[in-house]
C-alpha cells in the first residue's frame, strides 16, 4: 500500500499540471491501474478482505452446530460448547473432515449475528428496582455468607442495602419494608428478576402468577410490580450495577460487626452518606435528585407490612412443633394441640388460642431443635428423674447459685428435694432469670433453703418491698419445739414392739 505522500505527487501531476495518466505511471514505476487509483481517491482506501462464506466441507453440519449453540443458551455459561469442543465433536460424532480453522469461522460469524443489542433507557421519578446479591462478612468472630437485599431508584441512583442469613421470602418482604421506611415513600412500580419467592409460576402468556406473601405486601402498599425477561438481567440494569458496585465499596476488606443488626445500621449509613455524591454524568448531587423521586411516589400506609410467613403445625409428645425441617419448643401444656406458626427473618413465633406461647431466635440450618429450657420445666416436676438427662437442659448454662441451691435441696431431701428444685425452676416461668438468681442468692445467705422462700424474696425484688422472712414479724404463728432425742426413747418403742 502506497502513501499519502504518493497519493498527493501523483494527483498534482495529474490535476495541476495536466499529465496523463500513462506518462505519470511511467515516471513513478506504478501501474496504470494504480495510477488510476490515486486520481480517483485523494487517500489510500485500504485494503478490503472478501470473505469466502464458501464452506463445502462444512455444509453438512451446520444444522447440528446451530443447534448446539441454541441449546447451549439454557446451560450455565462455564459449562458451554467451545470451538474446540464443536470441531472434536463433529469429527468424533458426525464424520467430519474439514480443519479447526473452517469451523472457528463459522461459530464466530454465528455468536456475532446473535448477540444481543439494547436500546437507552430512560427513568422517570418514582419508580425502583430489586435484587438480592451474596458477600462474604464476619459476624460475630465468624466469617459467614450473607445475602443482601438492594434496591434501587434509577431516576436519582439513591440506594438502599441490608443484610440477611438467606435470601428468603420473608427477607424479600422485609427488605421492601425498610427500604420504604428509609426513603418514607412508596415507589410507584419496581421491577424485579423471576425469583420464586415472588413469582410462583410464568403463565404462557407471559403474565405472572405471584406468591402469596408477595401478593399481601403489594396489596398492602400497592405500588406495580414489573418483571424482566426470565435470565435477562440487564433489563433492571441499574439495580444489576448496585449490587456489584455494594460488594466492592462497602464490602471490601470484609466487614467485621457483632451481628447482623449492628452490620445494617452500619450500611444505611453508608448509603446515607452517599447521597452526598455527585455521579459521572450529572451535575447535581443523589440527594437533590432524590427530590424528584420522593415527589413522585406515594406516601407510606399507616402501619408497615408484616413481614412474616405464616403457617400451621401441631405440637408433639416432646412439646416441639415443625417449621421449615426445625423444631421449636413449646410449653410443654400444649402437648398435641394445634398452633400457628409466624416465621420473621429473625424470630419464630407459636401462637396458640389467639396467644402466643413460643417466641425463638429464627434458625437457617437444616434439622436442628431448637429449646426453650423453660418450656420443659412443668414437665420435669412431674418426672424429676430426668432431669440430668433433659435435651432442652443439655446446653443450658446454669448459674452458680442455681446449682448450689439443687446440691443442698438434694443433700437435705434427696427425690423430694429435686422436685422442690425443679419447682424453684418454674418460677422463670413468672420471672426473669436475672430476678431469680438474686433471689436465690438472698436465700442462701439467710439459709432459708425453700421453694416458699425463695419464691416470696422474688416477689419482694420485682415489688421493691422488704422481705420478710424473720418469724418473729409474725408472733400468731404457732413455734414448733423440737427435743433432744435420748437412747431411753428408742429403748422404750422397742420394748412396746415386743409386746
Amino acid at each position: 500500500m502506497y502513501t499519502v505522500e504518493v497519493y498527493l505527487q501523483v494527483r498534482r501531476a495529474h490535476f495541476d499540471e495536466g499529465r496523463s495518466q500513462r506518462s505519470i505511471a511511467r515516471d513513478f514505476g506504478l501501474a496504470r491501474g494504480t495510477v488510476r487509483k490515486m486520481c480517483a481517491y485523494p487517500v489510500p482506501p485500504g485494503y478490503q478482505r472478501v470473505q469466502d462464506i464458501r464452506r463445502p466441507k462444512l455444509d453438512g453440519f451446520t444444522d447440528k452446530i446451530d443447534q448446539w449453540l441454541l441449546e447451549d443458551l439454557d446451560r450455565p455459561k462455564k459449562q458451554r460448547h467451545t470451538v474446540k469442543r464443536i470441531h472434536e465433536r463433529l469429527r468424533e460424532e458426525e464424520g467430519f473432515t474439514g480443519g479447526y480453522t473452517t469451523v472457528k469461522d463459522y461459530v464466530r460469524a454465528h455468536r456475532r449475528v446473535s448477540r444481543e443489542m439494547f436500546i437507552p433507557l430512560s427513568h422517570p421519578p418514582g419508580h425502583g428496582q430489586a435484587d438480592f446479591g451474596e458477600a462474604v462478612a464476619v459476624i460475630g468472630g465468624v466469617e459467614q455468607k450473607l445475602h443482601f437485599f438492594a434496591f434501587d431508584l434509577p431516576h436519582s441512583d439513591a440506594c438502599y442495602i441490608r443484610a440477611y442469613p438467606a435470601a428468603t421470602s420473608e427477607a424479600w418482604m422485609d427488605g421492601h419494608v425498610h427500604a420504604f421506611a428509609f426513603f418514607g415513600a412508596v415507589p410507584l412500580s419496581v421491577v424485579y428478576d423471576n425469583d420464586s419467592c415472588l413469582v410462583a409460576k410464568i403463565e404462557a402468556d407471559g403474565r405472572r402468577r405471584r406468591t402469596q406473601m408477595f401478593t399481601e405486601m403489594l396489596s398492602h402498599y400497592l405500588f406495580d410490580d414489573r418483571y424482566g425477561r426470565p435470565g435477562k438481567g440487564n433489563d433492571k440494569g441499574n439495580v444489576e450495577g448496585l449490587v456489584g458496585w455494594s460488594r466492592r465499596n462497602m464490602m471490601v476488606p470484609l466487614p467485621e460487626f457483632p451481628d447482623i443488626e449492628s452490620f445494617n445500621v452500619w450500611l444505611e449509613e453508608q448509603c446515607r452518606k452517599r447521597q452526598s455524591a455527585i455521579l459521572h454524568g450529572h451535575t447535581e448531587t443523589i440527594d437533590e435528585r432524590l427530590q424528584r423521586d420522593l415527589a413522585a411516589m406515594r406516601s407510606l400506609p399507616s402501619a408497615p407490612y408484616e413481614a412474616c410467613a405464616k403457617a400451621t403445625g401441631r405440637v408433639s409428645s416432646q412439646s416441639l412443633v415443625r417449621y421449615k425441617t426445625n423444631d421449636y419448643s413449646v410449653p410443654s401444656t400444649y402437648g398435641f394441640r394445634d398452633v400457628t406458626i409466624r416465621a420473621f427473618v429473625d424470630v419464630v413465633e407459636i401462637g396458640c388460642g389467639g396467644a402466643i406461647i413460643a417466641r425463638h431466635p429464627r434458625c437457617y440450618e437444616r434439622e436442628q431443635m431448637v429449646f426453650n429450657p423453660v418450656h420443659y420445666f412443668a414437665l420435669l416436676e412431674r418426672k424429676p428423674g430426668a432431669l440430668d438427662q433433659a435435651a432442652p437442659l443439655a446446653n443450658w448454662e446454669m448459674p452458680e447459685e442455681l446449682q448450689t441451691l439443687r446440691r443442698l435441696m438434694e443433700a437435705r431431701q434427696a427425690r423430694q428435694g429435686r422436685r422442690e428444685f425443679v419447682q424453684v425452676l418454674r418460677l422463670l416461668e413468672s420471672f426473669e432469670l436475672p430476678v431469680l438468681c438474686a433471689a436465690v442468692r438472698v436465700a442462701l445467705q439467710k439459709r432459708a433453703i425453700a421453694f416458699d422462700a425463695i419464691k416470696h424474696l422474688a416477689l419482694c425484688q420485682v415489688e421493691r418491698r422488704p422481705a420478710r422472712l424473720d418469724l418473729s414479724l409474725y408472733p400468731y404463728l404457732p413455734r414448733a419445739e423440737v427435743s433432744t432425742t435420748k437412747p431411753s426413747s428408742y429403748m422404750a418403742l422397742l420394748s412396746e414392739g415386743a409386746v
